[in-house]
């Protein structure tokens, strides 16, 4: 695996309308594989639309290996590439091989040769016959599997995966993290399935757009499905304390 990127945010603050989202956050992620969890709402998605630059922080910086992230133009394109939880907030295209020969049209293929080469990249992991395929006709599992076949192919040095697992079936959930742990990018995934990330070196714990947990993946997990039973057992006691003073 290649050596992964330096990516560091300095006292980021993210506004959206009148919500403060992300509030001074700061963060140095250098390594190949992190994970992102926390409860809807934390600010986990947000904070991906930022590092890949749609969106701008209302204060601080975000660098990529010491580089201003939001001043990099197209070369940003490049560097970070991000999969939608929701596929067709991505797919532009109608069939499989025209959406992933977008990302190579990009980087200067003419449009024949970018086609040859999403056919070639499909014939390689056993699935030619996708490759004249419309959109329309696949499963939104299938469809997120597109998604991420996109980003393989137009391999950008840092790769956000936003809830990838959730339309998966437990095969596909199989590949795909397969996929993360051959792929030579850095992977940064948002997650709610804590087992594909329970393993990661780092994992980083976002609520209310702050850090309250970074390590150690087997520890951060932990702690938040602790901080969340915690959480539950609090509203049921307070269910139960309300039902009985009803009565």
């Amino acid at each position: 695996m290649i050596s992964p990127p330096r990516i560091e945010l300095a006292h980021v603050r993210l506004v959206r309308g009148r919500t403060q989202v992300l509030e001074n956050l700061s963060l140095v992620w250098d390594q190949p594989r992190i994970g992102l969890i926390g409860d809807n709402g934390a600010g986990k998605t947000s904070l991906f639309r930022l590092l890949c630059g749609l969106e701008a922080p209302a204060a601080g910086e975000v660098l990529f290996d010491g580089q201003n992230l939001h001043a990099a133009g197209r070369e940003r394109t490049r560097w970070v590439g991000m999969m939608f939880q929701n596929p067709d907030d991505q797919i532009i295209f109608p069939t499989v091989e025209e959406e992933l020969a977008l990302g190579l049209q990009s980087r200067s293929a003419s449009r024949h040769e970018a086609k040859a080469q999403a056919r070639e990249f499909l014939a390689q992991r056993g699935l030619a016959h996708w490759a004249e395929r419309a959109i329309s006709s696949l499963s939104q599992g299938q469809r997120q599997m597109v998604c991420w076949l996109a980003l393989l192919i137009a391999a950008p040095r840092t790769v956000l995966l936003d809830e990838p697992y959730a339309s998966l079936d437990l095969p596909g959930q199989a590949q795909l993290a397969d996929d993360i742990a051959a792929a030579s990018q850095q992977v940064i995934v948002s997650t709610h399935v804590l087992a594909h990330v329970r393993d990661y070196p780092r994992v980083v714990w976002l609520d209310q757009g702050r850090v309250r947990g970074d390590g150690p993946g087997e520890e951060v997990c932990a702690a938040y499905e602790a901080a969340v039973q915690a959480a539950v057992a609090a509203r049921r006691a307070l269910g139960t304390a309300t039902a009985a003073h009803g009565h």
